[in-house]
C-alpha cells in the first residue's frame, strides 16, 4: 500500500492530503470562518449585508445564500429576519467539524488549543481501540498491519508519514463499529498535523522504529481480542505525542481569547 492511497482512505479524503483549489463558496465560507475565529467578526455582530459581500468576494447572492448555510450549520452564525446575520458565542461552534478544525490550525497551533486536542484524544481513542479489539474483523486486522509496515519503511517525507499515521488512527475507530468514534477523524487529523508540524518520527530512524512497535502492540492487542492490551498500547501512543509536544521549546505558549482566538505570551521555561 503507497502513501497516496491513504489519501483517499476508507473514507473521505483526509485533510492531510495535499489541499485542491477551494470552491467559491468553500473559499468564502474559509474567510469568513477565520474573521470569526479571530475576532475580526465578534460574537454578537452582525455580519456585513449581501450586497458588500457579493461585491468583496465577486460571488452570486446564490453563492452567498450557501455560505451562509454553511457557516450556520457549523453553528458560527445565526440569520435573523429583518435584523441580519449575527455571529453566536463560541459555545456554540461546532468545533469537532473538519473546517472549523482546519481554520484553526491556520491561524496557529498554540499550547491550549493542542491541549484540548490531546484531551480529547485520551477520552476517546484508547476507548475505540477496546472496541475493536472486542468487534474487529480480520480486513480490519490486515490493514492495521500494513500501516505497521507502511511506518517502518524507509524514505518517507512528513506528509506521507502522517497519513500513514492518520489511517492507522482512523481505522481503529471505524473498528470499534461506533459511528461516534469514527466521526473525530477530523480531531485526530488536527492532532497529527500539529504533531508532525515541528517533527516528526521520520527525522530519526530510531524514533521511526520505535514508533511503529508502538503502533504495532495495538494491533497485536486488537488481533488478539485484548481490549485492555489495546487501550493500554493506544493510550501510551498518544500520551507520548502529548508528552513529545509539551517538551519542544518552539511549542507556542497562549493565554485564551474569548473570541475563540490566542494571543501568545513569553515561554518562561
Amino acid at each position: 500500500m503507497t502513501a497516496s492511497s491513504y489519501g483517499a482512505g476508507r473514507g473521505p479524503a483526509s485533510r492531510l492530503a495535499p489541499p485542491h483549489a477551494l470552491s467559491s463558496q468553500a473559499r468564502v465560507a474559509r474567510a469568513l470562518g477565520i474573521e470569526i475565529l479571530t475576532g475580526t467578526l465578534k460574537p454578537g455582530d452582525i455580519v456585513p449585508n449581501e450586497t458588500e459581500l457579493m461585491t468583496r468576494f465577486g460571488i452570486s447572492r446564490t453563492v452567498l445564500r450557501e455560505v451562509m448555510k454553511t457557516l450556520a450549520a457549523k453553528g458560527m452564525v445565526q440569520p435573523k429576519t429583518r435584523v441580519g446575520t449575527r455571529v453566536l458565542d463560541p459555545e456554540h461552534w461546532t468545533m469537532f467539524d473538519a473546517d472549523v478544525i482546519a481554520w484553526r490550525i491556520e491561524l496557529g497551533m498554540d499550547a491550549g488549543f493542542l491541549k484540548s486536542l490531546f484531551e480529547v484524544r485520551l477520552a476517546l481513542e484508547p476507548a475505540a481501540a477496546a472496541l475493536a479489539a472486542e468487534r474487529r474483523t480480520d480486513a480490519d486486522v490486515t490493514f492495521l498491519e500494513d500501516c505497521v509496515s507502511d511506518m517502518r519503511r524507509p524514505g518517507h517525507s512528513r506528509e506521507s508519514y502522517a497519513l500513514i499515521d492518520n489511517a492507522f488512527h482512523l481505522a481503529v475507530a471505524s473498528a470499534s463499529g461506533n459511528p461516534f468514534m469514527r466521526s473525530m477523524g477530523a480531531v485526530i487529523e488536527a492532532a497529527l498535523t500539529a504533531s508532525f508540524t515541528l517533527h516528526s518520527p521520520v527525522d530519526d530512524p530510531e524514533r521511526q522504529r520505535a514508533t511503529a512497535d508502538a503502533h504495532e502492540r495495538i494491533v497485536d492487542a486488537i488481533r488478539e481480542h485484548d481490549p485492555r492490551g489495546a487501550e493500554a498500547a493506544m493510550l501510551a501512543v498518544i500520551t507520548e505525542g502529548m508528552n513529545r509536544r509539551a517538551l519542544d521549546p518552539r511549542a507556542k505558549q497562549t493565554t485564551p481569547d474569548p473570541t475563540g482566538a490566542t494571543r501568545s505570551r513569553p515561554n518562561h521555561q
